[in-house]
């Protein structure tokens, strides 16, 4: 290090460190001691070298004084560009790391760090001191062979360096194998990770070995181990006289299930006749604790999972297919053990009476949304091939509007996005990307299931028994607030006085619906939402405007159904006694945070594949003209989302007509020079300039 540097960061510190120092501003110091003009930037130099060391400190308004830097802990989270954030442990906005200051820190590290400025208004920017410990273990990447040893490059953008492996830890492994390698050391600065093959995927090129790597890059694993699997064959039998024994017998009553056409696991029936003018809906749920005791080898299996997850070429089940597409799953002529909701509802669509039981189904006929929607639209064929079904379903479509619209006046919240469906060949490639649209017959569901939930929910909360909720809270009051303001430019309002109700968004969706902006605002209003969780306290679901809600209808494929199922079956035998209850009590906490973190998991895996198979099916679209609309605005670009739900970004670096500046407020990039606008919603022609499926990206340019 320079001597003089020393020298003069010496004089500072010891200028700095006197009684009679006030806190003082870079210039109010270059005037005390005479520092010239042209040397400002040297002193700038050496007053960050002393904040970096953590010998002075840099308040908000730029002043500087005296004292130790304070250390925080948090978790690093890499960025592909190179720098990173730190979020803190004790909660706060993210604190942004300059490339220069990551020292070494790898994706996931907690990580001991100190704020070395806090400019006004903007991100606080931080410096990592030291690693205090890695959660990643594992890494999956392309081997890549040279000589005789290799390097892995990752998947994960976020992990920025590629992994040394050397030579004999490769497993075998050669050239273009996706490979899940275990790292045996983080690197440094200057040095690579190292780590050894641990097992091979499959080549890069192989079906299906794509989507693998997203999944066990996630960890979530994917063979059950040999004793869940035997447990699940032990334990599948068919139902037999003594499971019958004691159960509520509903085998005569009309029921059907009504799932996707590739369904397998199906988990709900429903049933529905009329009282008088009332009407009696029953919703029937399988009931998969009789079979996935607490504490067995398959619970355990099931709670490490927590939920089952979806792809586009699989479905990565909770439960060994046995199970969730055997005993289980609510086959049609087939007896089957369920848990019954049976609601008795008025004309007006409100809950009078309901029961909870243990019951024995046997279900008439597999029906599917799309056949349903059929005869609900009066499809000749399909309602003569259903003939004895047809008056029940239009009743469950009549009994359907009275909960929607209900539901409505209470001021849930109705998001209507397209999912997206991908459609593959028979090697994995993407043949067809389009939206899926909700119709008449998933909305019956959707609202029979919710009225089962809530009912549920609102037993058990006043029963004041250990219980699992599904909760929603208010949104951040500042989200609200931007929200608001922006919608203004198009003349709609939400009133915020206190705290924002649903029924405040739902009137602003109901005012944009058919506008050009109806999906960007309703794409903003959900960003402004919270993620809904489980907790153990009910505190409602703000999304549904329900005061009670839970999540009771889907035990095949959700642990916290299973686990709810378990305390309502005690309560029903009469077995919740006070140990009981403290066992619950106990382990719920644990339950929630686990299932709310599995499902998250499981939400990430389900978009990586969709973002990867949309810019593989892009990839043979490279040149091809569409007119999309602008989703979301940057400041280093505009996001387009085509009528087939894909998104691509137009850099702007490429838009080349122009220097285009952001204004946060208004969602818009302006060119200095022209005043041309891109805003929110907004439509525009584009072409398809590249794809990349390993970084799951699209990119187009305007025309």
């Amino acid at each position: 290090m320079d001597q003089t540097f020393e020298k003069r960061k010496k004089v500072i510190l010891d200028f700095i460190s006197d009684d009679l120092y006030v806190p003082m501003k870079i210039k109010e110091i270059a005037v005390v001691l005479q520092i010239p003009r042209e040397q400002r930037s040297d002193l700038k130099e050496i007053l960050d070298a002393l904040v970096e060391e953590g010998k002075i400190t840099l308040s908000k308004r730029g002043k500087y004084s005296k004292g130790h830097a304070v250390h925080l802990k948090g978790t690093f989270q890499a960025n592909a560009r190179g720098f990173g954030f730190v979020s803190p442990q004790e909660g706060g906005e993210d604190v942004f790391i300059p490339e220069q200051n990551i020292s070494g820190a790898f994706q996931g590290d907690e990580v001991e760090y100190i704020v070395v400025s806090s400019p006004s208004g903007r991100r606080k920017e931080g410096k990592i001191v030291r690693v205090l410990s890695h959660s990643i273990v594992r890494v999956v990447g392309l081997y890549e062979k040279v000589r005789d040893f290799g390097f892995v490059r990752p998947d994960n953008q976020r992990y920025l360096k590629d992994i040394y492996i050397p030579s004999g830890k490769e497993m075998g492994a050669m050239t273009g194998h996706k490979v899940v390698v275990e790292l045996t050391s983080y690197g440094e600065e200057h040095l690579k990770p190292e780590g050894k093959v641990t097992e091979i995927i499959g080549h890069v090129n192989d079906p299906g070995t794509d989507i693998l790597s997203v999944v066990m890059d996630l960890g979530i694993p994917t063979e059950f181990p040999e004793r869940v699997l035997n447990q699940a064959v032990r334990v599948g039998k068919a139902v037999s006289e003594a499971d019958r024994a004691g159960r509520k017998d509903l085998r005569n009553w009309r029921m059907v299930t009504i799932d996707g056409e590739d369904a397998k696991d199906l988990d709900d029936a429903v049933s529905l006749t009329m009282e008088g003018e009332n009407y009696r809906l029953g919703v029937h749920i399988a009931d998969v604790a009789n079979y996935v005791q607490e504490r067995s080898a398959l619970d355990k299996e099931a709670f490490e999972r927590g939920t089952s997850v979806y792809l586009a070429d699989r479905v990565i089940p909770m439960l060994p297919h046995v199970l969730s597409n055997g005993i289980c799953s609510l086959n049609a002529g087939e007896d089957r053990l369920a848990l019954s909701c049976i609601m008795t509802l008025s004309p007006s669509g409100e809950i009078i009476d309901h029961e909870i039981a243990e019951t024995v189904i046997n279900v008439d006929k597999r029906m599917s949304y799309n056949g349903v929607a059929k005869i609900l639209s009066g499809d000749v064929s399909e309602c003569r091939e259903n003939e004895a079904f047809v008056p029940m379903l239009l009743r469950m479509k009549e009994l359907s509007d009275l909960i929607r619209s209900r539901r409505g006046r209470r001021g849930s919240i109705d998001f209507d996005f397209p999912e997206t469906k991908i459609i593959l060949d028979g090697q994995g490639r993407p043949v067809d990307v389009r939206p899926y649209e909700r119709n008449d017959a998933t909305k019956i569901i959707e609202d029979f299931m919710l009225m089962a939930n809530e009912t549920v929910a609102e037993e058990y909360y006043w029963r004041e028994i250990p219980f699992l909720y599904r909760t929603h809270e208010v949104p951040d009051e500042e989200k609200i607030r931007q929200l608001s303001a922006f919608v203004n430019n198009f003349g709609y309002h939400i009133h915020v006085r206190d705290e924002v109700r649903p029924g405040q968004i739902q009137k602003l969706l109901d005012k944009t619906e058919g506008t050009p902006q109806e999906a960007m605002i309703s794409r903003l209003a959900l960003r402004s939402m919270k993620q809904a969780k489980y907790t153990t306290e009910n505190t409602g679901h703000f999304g549904l405007a329900a005061k009670y809600y839970t999540h009771f209808t889907s035990p095949i494929r959700r642990y916290p159904d299973l686990q709810i199922h378990r305390i309502i079956k005690e309560n029903l035998r009469g077995r919740l006694n006070e140990e009981r209850m403290a066992h619950y009590a106990g382990i719920l906490p644990k339950s929630a945070s686990q299932c709310s973190d599995r499902e998250r998991r499981a939400e990430e895996a389900e978009r990586e594949v969709v973002k990867m198979k949309k810019a593989e099916y892009m990839r043979d679209r490279i040149g091809e003209e569409y007119e999309g609309v602008i989703s979301s605005v940057t400041k280093w670009g505009l996001y387009v989302e085509l009528s087939n739900t894909v998104e691509g970004l137009v850099h702007v670096a490429d838009m080349r007509d122009d220097h285009y500046e952001l204004c946060e407020q208004s969602y818009e990039l302006t060119g200095e020079h022209t005043g041309k606008t891109y805003k929110l919603g907004q439509t525009v022609r584009v072409r398809v300039t590249d794809a990349d499926k390993l970084q799951k990206t699209v990119d187009f340019e305007i025309i």
